[in-house]
């Protein structure tokens, strides 16, 4: 069915949501999967004391997280290109229950913001300690990362005694060479204080899946299925057509010969009807 110029453009913005939002799906993904299953991590999920860990749950949220939103990329991009109404119901509704879900997160990390960080710490901490056990290169990597981005240093916060000190920025001050912050101390800072940035960007983020929700819904309104198609039949020919004949005791008329008269469908289905 053709799309007016509504239908077109809320069909290009599912499709540019469905990218991104696959692109953070397969990261989530890769990165559970290889945290599940790496060398360095796999003994987390092998020993039943730490079957209820922050770092394995974060793993198997990761992981979950991933699949589902891969799952919502095929119906959406689905329904979008080959304008699928049951695929785009479908999309539509696993985009509601995301929605909501983010948004009661974000609530729930918010005010409970003082525990959420001192999880986070603790996931932290468990790299840390998988790093320091390991030296996994891709650890260091995320080490590095978490790290250089919070301006922090390990566990211990000493630059020159760290286990993992060449993971630690570089010093900024003088007094930095010699002591900087602790990670986990900082994480649990930063979260306590970024709350409500925290807050915002879960409430954001269920804005942007109520918009690709309102998007879907319109290119949905638009791709109904079209009525029963109607017709027009001429039964009798203009009266110009009419011929007259006159007699003593009546008036008639006759029809003259004439042609078939081919009529058009009114819908999409262009299909001549021809009348004799």
């Amino acid at each position: 069915m053709a799309l007016d110029d509504c239908g077109r453009l809320c069909k290009y913005t599912l499709f540019i949501f469905n990218l991104i939002f696959a692109l953070v799906g397969f990261v989530f993904l890769g990165l559970g999967l290889w945290l599940r299953f790496s060398d360095g991590t796999r003994a987390f999920f092998e020993i039943e004391d730490f079957n209820s860990s922050t770092f394995v749950i974060a793993v198997t949220v990761l992981i979950i997280t991933g699949l589902v939103m891969l799952i919502v990329v095929v119906f959406g991009v689905y329904g979008a290109c080959n304008e699928k109404r049951c695929a785009l119901l479908t999309f539509l509704v696993l985009v509601s229950i995301l929605a909501g879900a983010v948004i009661v997160f974000g609530v729930i990390a918010y005010s409970s913001k003082e525990e959420i960080g001192l999880r986070i710490a603790e996931f932290y901490s468990s790299i840390y300690l998988l790093y320091v056990a390991n030296s996994d290169p891709v650890l260091a990597v995320t080490l590095t990362f978490i790290q250089k981005l919070l301006h922090c240093c390990g566990a211990t916060g000493i630059p020159s005694l760290d286990f993992a000190k060449e993971t630690c920025p570089d010093p900024e001050t003088i007094w930095e060479h010699i002591k900087m912050d602790a990670c986990p101390g900082v994480i649990v800072d930063v979260f306590n204080r970024n709350a409500p940035v925290v807050l915002g960007v879960f409430v954001g983020t269920g804005v942007i899946l109520f918009l690709a929700l309102i998007c879907s819904s319109i290119l949905t309104k638009k791709l109904k299925t079209p009525s029963t198609p109607q017709y027009i039949i001429r039964t009798q020919p203009p009266p110009s057509q009419l011929e007259y004949i006159p007699t003593s005791t009546s008036v008639s008329y006759s029809y003259p010969e004439q042609k078939p008269v081919v009529l058009n469908l009114l819908t999409v289905a262009n299909n001549p009807v021809v009348i004799t």
